[in-house]
């Protein structure tokens, strides 16, 4: 006969705050690498015609919350391209290890 189980715990709820002053950010590169510990996720805005990019962000998280971030991601996109279509992504888009999403 074996044991009754204990229902498992629900995980506390993160109360998050919105601060009124905060700034939004545009970004339209993302650079991203890692090292054995963490993932780095650099944000930058290209501007048209012009050659040269700023970083104004960057993200450090733990592969973990990395892999969770992604996984968000892909709910959230799949819920907008249910809602609104297909994202189509351009051939001319390339994935550029050294330099991110380039056309």
């Amino acid at each position: 006969m074996s044991e009754p189980t204990e229902p498992k715990p629900k995980p506390a709820r993160i109360n998050v705050e919105l601060p009124n002053e905060l700034d939004a950010t545009y970004a339209n590169l993302a650079l991203i690498s890692h090292s054995a510990s963490e993932i780095i996720i650099d944000f930058a805005r290209v501007m048209p015609n012009k050659p040269k990019a700023r970083i104004h962000s960057r993200i450090v998280m733990t592969p973990l919350n990395a892999k969770l971030l992604l996984r968000a991601l892909a709910d959230n996109l799949n819920k907008f391209e249910l809602k609104y279509g297909e994202i189509q992504i351009p051939e001319n888009i390339m994935i550029d290890p050294e330099k991110g999403f380039t056309k």
